[in-house]
């Protein structure tokens, strides 16, 4: 069953990423259509969106995951700079 977890970063509120969304079946299939609908770069990572579908709504990744959301944030800031150039 497809999972998904969308990710927010305030730099000038948040110390860490947060999760917005989390679900799985059609829960996870809107959160990827309404991404879809507002361009935002998706990435698959089976288990990663498993670790973070642990996470609170609305509370910050844990420590343990910053490495990989950071390279998975690079990731979508590359994507967005090629789009926008």
């Amino acid at each position: 069953m497809r999972r998904a977890v969308a990710l927010g970063y305030d730099p000038d509120r948040d110390d860490a990423p947060r999760v917005l969304a989390s679900g799985q079946g059609s829960l996870a299939e809107r959160i990827v259509s309404l991404a879809h609908q507002h361009h935002i770069p998706l990435r698959e990572d089976p288990e990663l969106a498993r670790a973070l579908a642990s996470v609170e709504i609305g509370a910050v990744i844990p420590p343990e995951l910053y490495l990989v959301v950071a390279e998975v944030l690079a990731y979508v800031y590359r994507v967005r700079r090629r789009l926008a150039g």
